[in-house]
């Protein structure tokens, strides 16, 4: 079979028997998908051979390059000794040293980890954790949740009831839980010559305000630490983090740190909270704990929280499971990601790769038609002036055809690549982009 008609039949088997998700499967009659037969570093390729350069680590998932040896070794050698075993009553290794490396990286202030199967899971499992601790601690009226104006928390129904994202969230209103939105401390809304770091200090107050009237009804607020993902990669002053966690201790509030996009260095520290000389009660992760390579999500917390399920009676445990818990295959893989982490300086290492990347973007900043440019640790973003109402969708096509995967959430298109980005890549990535901006 020539490899030209293997990318022909593989797109209309799947148009025939996948239901892509947050897709329009419509709109894929002129929009062909994009088949992909294998992937190597930052680059994915077709049965033909085309490639494309995955600047958004598919799903910003990707943290160290498509099949990348270290973790395929890892996974390798686990797949000889154990698969899979029920974690209810049994255990074993990768999970119970995962749970301990992710606990030092807390510095051993979360030292409790409880595994899921993606971000939305997790932050399903903080949402129940923080009321079940209520309800367990003599204060069941606590059954509320805040979150930031603009916020994303996944699509399943406790998570999509704390993400204020009409596009995820209106269709399925009826089925949702009502939750409490503050404004976002987002620096693109502040007052001409505002700083960011009082924009924050503001936008700190209006919580304040919050927790004064309801905190008595208020379970916990759940944040993404510096960078809202899914709001058009909304960037925010450290101190927003600093004065929530202090309003959440004086009014009894838990936080909730969504770290599923920011954590695993992707906001230029190993987690986000740090840069703001925190720690949440809840941190949930996920995305990269993998490298981008099975599913697999955490949410560490507290001793002292722990601790309020620890009992005889089984209805003050906690009442929550999945078949594929701490599965060994994705323990192994995060567990090999966490060693390169380790052994490769990738933090340090990000930080000089960030100052390339910002040096390579510079026409891409002062472009005219291009605002906001923006960068937190390995994330950048900027908004394209355009009155186009397919914008998104035409980047999106000008980008495959030059070999770029760049998926721009409304106008605001963003840079998530691997790690592994190497300098000519990042030449490609910023000269492209700008002979985007230029024809649209």
């Amino acid at each position: 079979m020539q490899t030209s008609t293997r990318n022909k039949l593989l797109l209309k088997r799947s148009l025939a028997a996948v239901w892509h998700p947050c897709t329009q499967m419509k709109q894929h009659e002129r929009l062909p998908l994009v088949p992909v037969a294998r992937g190597s570093g930052c680059w994915l390729y077709d049965f033909d051979g085309k490639r494309y350069l995955d600047a958004i680590s598919s799903w910003w998932v990707n943290l160290f390059g498509h099949c990348n040896p270290r973790i395929n070794a890892a996974l390798a050698a686990q797949l000889e000794d154990l698969e899979h075993v029920i974690l209810a009553g049994f255990t074993h290794e990768p999970v119970v040293m995962l749970s301990e490396r992710l606990s030092r990286l807390t510095g051993g202030v979360l030292g409790h980890c409880f595994y899921g199967s993606d971000g939305a899971s997790a932050v399903e499992i903080a949402l129940k954790m923080s009321f079940h601790y209520w309800r367990n601690t003599g204060s069941p009226g606590k059954t509320r949740f805040v979150s930031l104006a603009g916020s994303y928390h996944g699509e399943t129904l406790g998570a999509l009831s704390v993400t204020d994202v009409a596009l995820f969230k209106d269709t399925y209103a009826p089925l949702l839980r009502a939750s409490a939105q503050v404004p976002s401390p987002d620096w693109r809304l502040a007052e001409k010559g505002e700083s960011p770091p009082d924009f924050a200090v503001r936008r700190a107050h209006a919580l304040e305000r919050h927790f004064e009237r309801h905190h008595a009804e208020t379970a916990a607020l759940i944040v993404e630490p510096l960078v809202q993902g899914a709001t058009g990669m909304a960037m925010y002053d450290a101190e927003y983090l600093r004065r929530a966690r202090a309003l959440c201790d004086r009014y009894g509030v838990h936080f909730i740190a969504d770290e599923i996009m920011t954590g695993f260095g992707r906001s230029g520290s190993f987690f986000a909270y740090e840069q703001a000389g925190i720690a949440p009660d809840f941190l949930c992760l996920s995305k990269g704990i993998t490298g981008g390579y099975l599913p697999l999500s955490a949410v560490l917390t507290r001793d002292t929280i722990y601790q309020a399920f620890y009992d005889d009676q089984i209805t003050r445990g906690f009442l929550h499971s999945h078949s594929y818990t701490g599965n060994p295959l994705a323990c192994r893989a995060a567990l090999a990601t966490v060693d390169i982490f380790e052994q490769d300086g990738v933090i340090e290492a990000n930080k000089a790769k960030c100052g390339r990347i910002n040096e390579a973007a510079r026409e891409i900043a002062q472009h005219p038609k291009t605002g906001n440019f923006r960068n937190t640790g390995m994330i950048w973003a900027f908004e394209v002036k355009s009155a186009d109402a397919e914008f998104s969708r035409r980047f999106f096509e000008q980008a495959l055809a030059r070999e770029l995967l760049l998926r721009p959430i409304g106008n605001t298109v963003y840079f998530m690549p691997p790690y592994v980005i190497n300098d000519e890549e990042i030449a490609l990535l910023t000269q492209r982009t700008l002979d985007i901006i230029a024809v649209l």
